[in-house]
């Protein structure tokens, strides 16, 4: 393999305290108490309307949801890495890439003023060699379009790549790409089902383990 590529929020980087801290403050406004950080976390790959049905029993349907979404948006551009960090274990898991002589990059459905400044604050730009968000092609994951965007940067093919979420939607686009899917069981997982019934390659429960996999193919560009 040449390429790993990773999902964003709830596989390369633990987004959900800013993106539940965000929500809160959204309660706060309507004079509602704040919720346990740990109850948004099922919600936190679904984006601004997973996040606000948590904090405020709002669909995506009513009438207000814009007005919230965008004071749930623009709360959480204010505090992006407030405490977002990798998960643990992600430094094990470069090291491994780069003893494959690999690269590694993220495709995420975050749209880019969210993807890159929070890349930028957690100092994970300047490695990554491509970061591909989902207003930069046609169609977000499920569809394959953001995937094999990244291979064209990387001029890479899809089988020369492994990509890693942690949502069912992450593994779908895998497939429809071409790319071998490794299911991250240390993410969010949202509400797909079952992590073991997604169709993915291999499922991994930590980031440590995903560096020891690496490590035991001891996979090289060809």
């Amino acid at each position: 393999m040449k390429a790993i590529l990773f999902d964003l929020d709830g596989t390369l980087v633990d987004t959900a305290p800013d993106l539940g801290y965000a929500a809160n403050l959204v309660r706060i406004d309507q004079g509602m108490a704040p919720l346990p950080l740990d109850d948004y976390r099922t919600a936190a790959s679904s984006g601004a309307q997973g996040l606000l049905r948590v904090a405020l029993n709002l669909s995506s349907d009513d009438a207000a949801f814009p007005q919230h979404r965008d004071r749930f948006l623009a709360y959480y551009r204010e505090h992006l890495a407030r405490a977002s960090r990798p998960f643990p274990g992600m430094d094990a898991v470069f090291a491994s890439i780069a003893a494959m002589r690999a690269v590694w990059g993220v495709v995420t459905n975050k749209p880019s003023w969210l993807t890159d400044p929070l890349m930028a604050q957690l100092d994970l730009t300047r490695n990554a060699a491509c970061v591909i968000s989902a207003d930069q092609v046609a169609r977000a994951k499920p569809a394959p379009d953001s995937l094999l965007h990244a291979c064209t940067l990387l001029s890479l093919t899809p089988a020369d790549c492994i990509y890693v979420g942690d949502d069912l939607r992450d593994i779908e686009a895998a497939r429809a790409a071409g790319m071998y899917s490794v299911a991250a069981d240390w993410g969010y997982l949202g509400e797909s089902g079952p992590i073991a019934d997604w169709g993915a390659d291999v499922v991994l429960s930590t980031p440590q383990q995903l560096a020891q996999w690496l490590a035991d193919r001891g996979w090289q560009p060809a």
